[in-house]
């Protein structure tokens, strides 16, 4: 390769097929990290891709590994920890212009390539025989079978770490930096597992993070630890004279387990901080007394039958929720506009159902918009009907996310899985729920979802027939993974106005106590359309409370 020459694309590599392992550069050269292949530059007319010349002894460039052993003072790197890993400067003056990091063939142990680095500018080219049986940078430094080995990505950074060991624990790094990070370490897969722990010391970086990512189930269960570092990677920490804090993160290197293991040991400060997560009380004494309130990550299923009040029940948690707490609200009331959503609301706020009030001015209602939209703590989805789940969860993911909401209300399930067209309700239903259950644990929110009853095989739900967990329409993962579902029974045809026009609360299912039974009974007032908690009218069909 030409010396000082400078990357300027990836390639997919025609030798072999690698997709962007193949780097060009300025002199038109390119060289596959892949397969090791050396590539010339395209013809003089600048078509084609050039020659491939494999390393293979004849036409590889003559091995570089000039200049003296001596300390690298600007990166902090002692004379000692050249020596130990052969590595070697050249001098312009006083000035360290170039290093140079042998490679050496593992069946031979001679030193057959070499990676020289040019200070300025920090290019990079290869000398020797690279298509050798090549190590790791430093795996001829090492003892082999002992009990810790760090992995870094590059050469400087393996210095930095033996540096900041005092040379007393093996290092090693890739040959070829964070993208060849599962090729090379796989080729010394048996020769590292003889170490009891093996720790990823990879760049604090977009590519390191995919490195990691890369080679993590590649190692036996309790092998690998992952080092995060506060800077970029171990040569910065070494730089900066963060020593104390090199060693302190590499000690705290977290042994690495597929996604959803935790060990026991890893769980106290998941306990403290949930401790810290305080219950909100519902607007009605007796369903706080049975559910000891809503938290965040519940998912909390409303149901009951058709026209009986999900809809303002919803409403007073919404208005209770900006009362009681600062937190945000996120609303996605599919079932109805914008414009009656935000009156619904202001109608809290007035004590009236001001979207019957057609003929109240302007200036009566601006006071009431000011309290609640003014607060700029609702946010609601402009959509009529029916939407496509995908698109929904992103909605929700953007309201706790970009409008920092704790609490959001999907109103209502039914209208999700019309959007659906694979015409099988309860795969729609499955699907969706899980998507929300992941969402819900995810963010960290309160999500409060309406549901429908399928019809009721005994007494109407319309008229006062009891609702159950059995009942609720199209899957049983509605209930198997919401935290709690409360279901709403009201007979709507009773003679009595009272009994009526309240509505026996019930706890269907209740993950966080265990209560399940009748909480309590809410009447609604039709000159303010407010829902209040009030004692069991007589006339109420419920035995059981």
């Amino acid at each position: 390769m030409a010396e000082g020459s400078t990357l300027v694309r990836h390639e997919s590599c025609p030798q072999c097929g690698s997709k962007d392992n193949l780097a060009r550069y300025s002199d038109g050269h390119g060289w596959c990290f892949g397969c090791s292949s050396f590539h010339s530059a395209p013809n003089t007319e600048g078509t084609g891709r050039g020659e491939i010349l494999q390393f293979n002894g004849a036409k590889h460039k003559a091995m570089e590994m000039t200049g003296t052993t001596a300390a690298i003072p600007e990166r902090r790197i002692s004379e000692e920890t050249c020596r130990k890993f052969g590595v070697t400067v050249e001098f312009e003056g006083s000035k360290i212009i170039k290093h140079h990091y042998p490679f050496k063939d593992l069946s031979t142990g001679a030193a057959v390539a070499s990676k020289v680095r040019v200070v300025e500018g920090k290019k990079f080219y290869s000398t020797g025989d690279t298509a050798a049986k090549l190590g790791l940078f430093g795996q001829d430094t090492c003892r082999g079978n002992g009990k810790f080995i760090t992995i870094t990505e590059g050469e400087l950074d393996c210095l930095a770490v033996s540096e900041m060991f005092d040379r007393k624990y093996d290092v090693v790094s890739l040959r070829n930096g964070a993208s060849s990070a599962a090729k090379e370490i796989k080729e010394q897969l048996e020769w590292l597992e003889s170490y009891e722990t093996v720790v990823l010391c990879f760049d604090n970086d977009k590519a390191g993070l995919e490195a990691v990512e890369a080679v993590r189930d590649i190692f036996s269960p309790n092998r690998l630890k992952v080092c995060k570092l506060p800077l970029k990677d171990a040569g910065d920490m070494l730089v900066a004279n963060r020593i104390r804090d090199f060693t302190a993160a590499w000690w705290d290197a977290k042994v690495y387990r597929p996604d959803g293991i935790v060990a026991g040991v890893d769980t106290w400060d998941s306990i403290i901080n949930a401790r810290k997560t305080k219950s909100t009380p519902y607007p009605w004494q007796g369903l706080t007394d049975l559910t000891r309130g809503m938290r965040p990550y519940e998912l909390v299923t409303v149901t009951s039958g058709s026209g009986m009040g999900k809809s303002q029940f919803i409403k007073e948690l919404e208005y209770y929720l900006f009362q009681s707490t600062k937190d945000n609200i996120g609303i996605l009331a599919l079932e109805e506009s914008i414009d009656r959503s935000v009156l619904g609301l202001m109608s809290m706020e007035a004590d009236a159902p001001l979207h019957y009030e057609e003929g109240m001015s302007t200036e009566d209602l601006k006071p009431y918009w000011d309290i609640i939209m003014g607060s700029n703590r609702f946010f609601l989805l402009d959509h009529w009907g029916s939407t496509g789940e995908d698109n929904l969860m992103s909605k929700i993911r953007y309201m706790a996310k970009a409008m920092d909401c704790k609490w959001i209300v999907l109103d209502h399930l039914s209208i999700v899985v019309s959007a659906q067209d694979n015409g099988d309700e309860r795969k729609a239903i499955d699907a969706i729920m899980t998507k929300l259950r992941t969402l819900v644990q995810e963010l960290g929110i309160g999500l409060f979802l309406v549901s429908h009853l399928k019809r009721s095989s005994g007494q109407s739900h319309e008229e006062g027939g009891r609702v159950s967990l059995s009942e609720l329409r199209g899957s049983q993962s509605i209930a198997q993974l919401s935290d709690i579902v409360i279901g709403l029974e009201r007979d709507q045809q009773h003679e009595d106005e009272d009994t009526r026009n309240t509505t026996v609360i019930r706890v269907l299912k209740n993950r966080y106590t265990g209560l399940t039974g009748p909480a309590c009974y809410l009447h609604y007032d039709r000159f303010t359309g407010r829902m209040s908690e009030v004692a069991k009218p007589t006339e109420v069909i419920d035995s059981d409370f």
